[in-house]
């Protein structure tokens, strides 16, 4: 695949990607490697592969400089990720981007134990991100036809933040482009 969104998407992972990742030992190009490889290992269509890859391209496109909720700012990053990706992918991958801080507010609201399992920064997020939800917002959470793929993105999101962890490079994950590209 060689063609300018194939080297856009190289151009903001690889070249942009090298900050670290929120309060982890990791980059953000090792969390979007790491949580596309969990997607794969947990057999997921190749869309929600290329969400789990591309989930937190809004952090990178923004223009708030780094850790803006350290200073008390949510940078909308999965509203910017999604809008920026509705561009380019159809909603399969878009849509669980648009949804995955929802599905953080979702699971903590819904799994009293999920809260627990939250990094340190994640959980300062939260509350920028609006807390827990409410009887209506899980309603309408769970209305979405992609809300499970969400939750999965959240899940994967959660656990891709190993230092150690072993994962094929960013090209690798990029095949699944074509099927997923908007036309």
């Amino acid at each position: 695949m060689s063609d300018p969104l194939r080297q856009e998407l190289l151009d903001i992972f690889v070249g942009r990607a090298t900050r670290r990742y929120g309060l982890s030992e990791i980059n953000q190009l090792q969390h979007a490697l790491q949580s596309a490889a969990l997607a794969e290992a947990d057999k997921a269509p190749p869309a929600t592969v290329l969400a789990c890859l591309l989930h937190d391209v809004g952090h990178m496109i923004h223009r708030l400089g780094e850790d803006p909720a350290s200073r008390g700012v949510d940078d909308v990053h999965e509203q910017l990720g999604a809008d920026w990706l509705a561009e380019r992918f159809g909603p399969e991958v878009s849509e669980p981007v648009r949804l995955h801080v929802a599905a953080k507010r979702y699971l903590c609201t819904v799994e009293p134990d999920y809260f627990g399992k939250l990094a340190p920064d994640s959980v300062r997020s939260l509350e920028l991100q609006g807390g827990l939800m409410s009887a209506d917002e899980v309603e309408a959470f769970r209305s979405n036809p992609l809300h499970r793929e969400a939750v999965r993105l959240r899940r994967i999101d959660e656990q891709a933040k190993d230092p150690r962890a072993s994962t094929p490079d960013f090209d690798y994950f990029l095949r699944h482009v074509e099927a997923c590209r908007v036309p």
